[in-house]
């Protein structure tokens, strides 16, 4: 059985309805640093078989929590588990400003960039190329029903980024003015689709249909080496309002033929070849 401490963490993780992939990698890290504080030999080892077991079942969806248990030994030293938990932590830190250096350079002055949903790598992005000078404008959506975009705009407004919020059912008017259509994934399968918070497929397909170039912000931890997207388990979170039990998938698919590039600490890469 794990600590309250670290169930309490994993709860935590659970629960949360507006950070992603990302959010969700560091909170795993930070559960691992919280394990080698607590147990050592044969009880560490075993609370660490739990981890396997238990971590990527808070959100199966997220690829960020398969990586990182993988990338976390079965060890009975604490001083083991902290340096590979602290170097999955630089990962993060190091993947998202990488990716903000490469994304910025696809964002030209008098852009419209268009996205959906919060994402930590896009708004790394947006904030690079606003340190760079660029002179450009968002419109992203409100993101129901948890509203993710109205997080994203508060940090947009902090930056001194112009944006705009639209409904979700605005996607398709919106992006036939937008220049550049960026999003942020939990998950890149192994054959290329991206997923994301439900909607990004529409986004995907309306830019498609106007010429809008679309591409998706990921640390190379988000990339499933074993999944393809027909394997991927779509977290369902119904709702009920005003009486009416509402259908509520957390995300959806989005094909790689409408993906332009994947930005990675890599490199900008293009599925599915590259994946």
């Amino acid at each position: 059985m794990l600590p309250p401490q670290i169930m309490q963490l994993l709860e935590e993780m659970r629960l949360e309805r507006i950070r992603g992939a990302s959010w969700m990698a560091q909170k795993g890290a930070e559960a691992y640093l919280l394990l080698a504080n607590l147990l050592e030999g044969d009880a560490l080892e075993k609370a660490l078989e739990e981890m396997r077991e238990e971590l990527p079942r808070v959100n199966p969806t997220m690829a960020s929590l398969y990586n990182l248990v993988r990338f976390i030994p079965i060890t009975g030293d604490p001083n083991v588990l902290r340096t590979r938990a602290e170097e999955f932590l630089r990962l993060i830190a190091e993947s998202k400003r990488e990716i903000g250096n490469i994304g910025s350079e696809l964002i030209d002055n008098g852009d419209v960039v268009i996205t959906h949903s919060y994402s930590s790598a896009v708004l790394e992005v947006l904030a690079a190329a606003k340190r760079k000078g660029r002179s450009f404008r968002v419109v992203l959506t409100e993101s129901a029903p948890d509203f993710e975009g109205l997080s994203l705009a508060n940090e947009l407004s902090a930056l001194g980024v112009p944006y705009e919020v639209i409904t979700d059912a605005q996607i398709g008017l919106f992006s036939e003015d937008a220049t550049l259509a960026l999003v942020g994934a939990d998950n890149v399968t192994r054959d290329g689709a991206v997923i994301n918070k439900a909607g990004t497929y529409p986004l995907a397909l309306a830019c498609y249909d106007n010429n809008v170039p679309f591409y998706v912000a990921a640390e190379s931890f988000k990339l499933h080496p074993e999944l393809t997207s027909g394997e991927v388990e779509l977290l369902e979170r119904p709702y009920v309002k005003n009486g009416h039990k509402i259908r509520n998938f957390l995300f959806d698919v989005t094909p790689w033929r409408y993906i332009r590039g994947i930005i990675t600490e890599l490199g900008i890469l293009v599925p599915p070849k590259d994946i």
